[in-house]
């Protein structure tokens, strides 16, 4: 009874009552009707069933069911039945129905299948559905498939209906004749004025063109946006740099607390990064710990003048013997420190989270910056078990003072041709491969090895023949980052780079003598893995030691071999130097051992060492204000600390000195104890091992292994200095570093040659009389030895030869005294007045311990 108010009802009664008739054979096609009828089918439109589909099936529409499909089904719409199709439903839609259809439906089939529809189906198949039972079919489909009517069928749709809604469609309102509202995602009626279930062909053709430009305007619109870039954020002012409490920038007396526990828990302790003595209750502790814990306690910067705060970095205690560290704490600012405004996040006081163990940095950005001369962190919580103790460094941006016109103009700073920031491994890379090309007559970038991680060991060398060992030239290394997270004096040695490279260029008399004068190779980066670790943190969070070590975990200024203890056990024995050389002292056999720990860092340095016959180097280091000289190690292996000087302690001791005071910042009479040791009193040197014991340390290695002098050179109180630093940190160091290499050509120099030939005669010993310790000659029988004013008996010999003793004087001038030898080979009898030496199997040891070294290295 189509159309009568009573079918629905009876429709639910048959679905309450009884089973579905099972499906009949499959009949041949009439006109007008589908082929085939039955639940769980896809099928066409069955006429009448009164069925409700279950979910999942694909069937036609039955005719005026007024029944309401499932979700998932894909059904015709009901005939005139003001149902609105579920979200995801697909239903049939008859031939000419005035629908739509989508890219890839057949010409003139008047139905919005998807993609892969059979041709001319006249059904809206669901997306990725398989097609349609062959014709004449009665075998279901798979679940949640979808066929149409027969090819032809030309089934009518119902009048005052609409196809089926389906995912991809787009939205519209209802069609003509229908009580439906609009629904997302149905497709498009017919259009108003024709007949319902009627069009003809051309509209449904232009309509088709119409909606496929549609949706192909919405793919790219999609794909637009996915890849439509974000717009431009707004300029963003730079970070504003630390006020310099850890460098020092800060003095003590602009610190000011609450209260103290002692002297040495005060306020002028409250740095970023400050160490501790090794001593409970020391003088110079490390840290500010308040006297009482309330929430009352403060510490106070005074910035001296208008400055907008922006963040704050805390730490807790250091020391090996408590543990104290603040967990919250909140930021007042004032401009005359009486009236004080508080930090605020919206209307609340903010509170900070702090730190959550003693040494890691933790930094809070305040949610808006504060102007203002002072500020104070206010403690609120912290570690149950301790008190209140923190070290602290200070994020602000000086502002212009409204009392001095001249502070809203000042003068621009004078354009510096060097690059005076941060560098990564690539940014290195970079950089040195463009002074590289700016100066390729006095420049060779070269690789020495690679580290743990892969990353390579370059080296810059400057010299007017670059790549040539050239004989009376010394060769002069600098080294830094040894331990990765001490990163001046990296930028130190790449802004050295640009400088020699531009001042060569520029025809500075100073500059070209020490180019054409000394072979220097500069490695920036001992440490690269460290360095990357330290780098991503960046200048505040890296804390003390991360980065210190390598990838591996090794610290590298310990992972040399221990040539001193060899030593010092042969001259208790009154060995040396007849039976035990004092210099060129083999390496241990444990340490060419498959299972010993040698870092790849180390190994590639050591090769370095053999290939090139260095004179004098330094190390640079971070973290203090000092030079020091070996031995690094104590004699008394008990010792932590014990002057152990080496027979050229004088030569070493002038080294140091020139560094120091060519130094302002070291030089200064003002200027404070970074940590707890003030070496002031000793002329900013110290003997290595008089500070801190350090057993296989690279200066002691190069200094007993081969002909190389080397100290230790400490350039600042902070290991990872500001960026805003580094053009300060170069003015203090910038003479020094010159001033430094230019001592390599003080003591005297010469050739040893056969008397014969007059060829150079490789590693002869080159010994001074009152000087337990010898050089060699290089490959061409050239050398090199540091020596202070006055006169020496310089002897040399070598094996097969007849050793030659002359007079040498050093003078005071920077210049280096000529003092060759010409050697008779020793004939089979021996001569009165003449000594005839041995063979050298320490010469041979030497090069055997290499070897297996070598070998071990490349097996890793």
């Amino acid at each position: 009874m189509p159309g009568s108010p009573l079918a629905p009802l009876l429709l639910l009664l048959l679905l309450l009552l009884g089973p579905p008739a099972p499906p009949a054979r499959a009949a041949p096609p009439q006109p007008g009707r589908p082929r085939g009828t039955g639940v769980g089918t896809a099928s066409g439109t069955p006429k009448a069933s009164g069925v409700t589909p279950t979910r999942g099936t694909a069937t036609g529409a039955p005719k005026a069911s007024g029944v309401t499909p499932t979700r998932g089904t894909a059904t015709g719409a009901p005939k005139a039945s003001g149902v609105t199709p579920t979200k995801g439903t697909a239903t049939g839609a008859p031939k000419a129905s005035g629908v739509t259809p989508t890219r890839g439906t057949p010409k003139a089939s008047g139905v919005t299948p998807t993609r892969g529809t059979p041709k001319a189906s006249g059904v809206t198949p669901t997306k990725g559905t398989a097609r349609g039972p062959p014709k004449g079919s009665e075998t279901p489909p798979w679940k949640g498939t979808t066929a149409g009517p027969p090819k032809g069928s030309g089934a009518p749709p119902p009048k005052g209906t609409t196809a089926a809604p389906s995912r991809s469609s787009t939205t519209t309102g209802p069609p003509k004749g229908s009580t439906a509202p609009p629904v997302r995602h149905s497709a498009t009626p017919a259009s108003p004025g024709e007949p319902a279930g009627t069009a003809p062909a051309p509209t449904v053709s232009k309509v088709a063109v119409r909606r496929r430009k549609v949706l192909r305007k919405k793919v790219v619109k999609k794909k637009v946006l996915r890849k439509k870039p974000e717009a431009p954020a707004a300029p963003q002012e730079p970070a504003c740099p630390p006020l310099g409490l850890e460098s020092l920038r800060v003095l003590d007396e602009q610190l000011r607390a609450s209260s103290h526990k002692r002297h040495g828990l005060g306020a002028h302790r409250g740095r970023l990064n400050i160490q501790s003595g090794l001593y409970d209750g020391d003088f110079f502790d490390g840290g500010w710990c308040a006297g009482r814990e309330d929430t009352e306690q403060w510490l106070e910067v005074d910035a001296r003048r208008l400055t907008r705060f922006t963040g704050v970095v805390t730490q807790g205690l250091n020391s090996i013997w408590t543990y104290d560290w603040v967990t919250a704490y909140k930021v007042q600012v004032s401009n005359d420190s009486h009236a004080w405004l508080p930090s605020r996040n919206g209307t609340e006081e903010a509170v900070f989270p702090a730190n959550k163990d003693p040494e890691t940095p933790v930094l809070n950005l305040l949610p808006s910056p504060l102007v203002g001369r002072f500020l104070r962190i206010n403690p609120q919580s912290w570690f149950p078990n301790g008190t209140v103790c923190l070290r602290a460094e200070v994020l602000g941006c000086p502002v212009p003072d409204p009392s001095d016109a001249h502070a809203w103009h000042p003068p621009a700073p004078p354009e510096s041709q060097l690059d005076f920031r941060h560098h990564n491994y690539k940014e290195m890379r970079k950089l040195m491969k463009r002074v590289s090309e700016e100066c390729p007559d006095i420049t060779r970038v070269y690789s020495i090895g690679q580290s743990s991680r892969g990353l390579r060991l370059y080296v810059m060398e400057i010299s007017d023949n670059p790549g040539q060992h050239e004989v009376g030239e010394p060769e002069f290394r600098y080294v830094a980052g040894m331990h990765g997270n001490e990163v001046l004096g990296r930028e130190l040695l790449l802004n050295l780079m640009e400088f020699l490279c531009r001042e060569f260029r520029r025809g500075d008399a100073r500059v070209v003598q020490l180019v054409t004068g000394t072979r220097i190779h500069l490695l920036p980066s001992m440490n690269p893995d460290g360095y990357e670790t330290a780098y991503r943190l960046g200048s505040e969070l890296a804390g003390w030691a991360m980065g210190r070590w390598t990838y591996e975990g090794i610290d590298l200024n310990h992972n040399f071999a221990d040539l001193n203890t060899a030593l010092w056990d042969a001259e208790d024995n009154d060995l040396v130097p007849h039976e035990f050389p004092n210099h060129y002292i083999p390496i241990p056999e444990y340490y060419t051992f498959a299972n010993a720990t040698v870092a790849p860092e180390t190994r590639a340095v050591i090769a370095w060492m053999q290939r090139y016959p260095f004179v004098l180097s330094a190390n640079l280091h971070g973290g203090e204000l000092v030079v020091t000289y070996p031995f690094d190690m104590s004699r008394t292996y008990w010792k932590a600390q014990e002057l152990t000087p080496t027979p050229d302690d004088g030569v070493f001791r002038w080294l140091a000195t020139v560094y120091a005071t060519a130094n302002p910042a070291m030089a200064s009479a003002e200027r404070r104890p970074c940590h707890y040791d003030d070496f002031t009193r000793y002329g900013n040197i110290i003997n290595g091992a008089n500070w801190h014991t350090v057993a296989g340390s690279m200066n002691d290695f190069s200094y007993l292994h081969t002909n190389c002098f080397e100290i230790t050179v400490e350039l600042s109180c902070d290991k990872f200095p500001h960026a805003s630093e580094l053009p300060a940190e170069w003015e203090n160091n910038r003479e020094s570093l010159l001033l430094f290499m230019e001592q390599v050509h003080r003591g005297i120099k010469g050739v040893v040659r056969d008397s014969d030939t007059e060829q150079g005669i490789p590693n002869a010993i080159i010994s001074v009389d009152g000087i337990n310790h010898d050089v060699r000659t290089a490959s061409d029988g050239d050398y090199w030895r540091l020596l202070n004013p006055g006169e020496y008996e310089v002897t040399a010999r070598a094996e097969g030869y007849e050793a030659a003793t002359q007079p040498c004087r050093v003078y005071f001038e920077n210049v280096p005294t000529p003092c060759s030898f010409r050697l008779e080979r020793a004939r089979g009898r021996h001569r009165p007045g003449r000594t005839r030496p041995g063979p050298d199997p320490a010469l041979r040891l030497q090069r055997l311990r290499l070897r297996r070294l070598r070998a071990h290295g490349r097996g890793q």
